[in-house]
């Protein structure tokens, strides 16, 4: 995950610290306890947070708690957040999440997204260059497949285009997608 106060002045929705919250019971205290350390408090949710507080939290939680548990926040974040009711499958949410992701923050700086291009009927290609981990952003696309399918997880695979990976310190990654 980059270093550094990425974005400053920009801010977060508050439903995504929800998100955060809701996603792995087992280790919610640990991560309770770090969204604390850095001024987040579940007990008194606000409507936005800094990005740079909220990404200083997903790397101490990775750190402490590990991947998988980042990966797990990211498939909540399509649970807690609006849709238009006309966005009724994966393919028409794809396009969508870029449209989603700058409206779910704030802050005239520029914050990266989520650059889609449909390959063909069951497969697309998807470039995060936004400032979240990798393994979040793996989680939100698959989050958003079982939110859209019904079908959980399964039936979604993501890989990596290239060896640059934001986790070894790429700009972004890109996803080929497959369901």
């Amino acid at each position: 995950m980059a270093r550094g106060n990425p974005a400053p002045g920009v801010e977060v929705q508050g439903h995504i610290i929800q998100a955060l919250i809701a996603s792995v019971e087992i280790v919610r205290p640990e991560v309770l306890r770090i969204l604390a350390s850095h001024g987040i408090s579940a007990s008194s949710p606000r409507s936005c947070y800094p990005l740079a507080d909220v990404l200083r939290c997903l790397e101490v939680i990775q750190e402490r708690v590990g991947r998988v548990t980042v990966r797990a926040m990211g498939q909540q974040v399509p649970r807690h957040t609006a849709f238009p009711p006309h966005i009724t499958s994966f393919a028409m949410a794809l396009f969508l999440m870029n449209t989603a992701y700058l409206g779910n923050h704030q802050g005239a700086e520029d914050i990266g997204g989520y650059h889609h291009e449909l390959v063909d009927g069951q497969s697309s290609r998807m470039r995060c260059d936004n400032p979240y981990p990798c393994d979040f952003n793996q989680g939100v696309l698959e989050g958003l497949h079982a939110r859209f399918t019904g079908r959980g997880m399964l039936g979604l695979r993501i890989e990596h285009e290239s060896e640059d990976c934001r986790a070894r310190g790429a700009t972004a990654c890109t996803y080929r997608l497959k369901w």
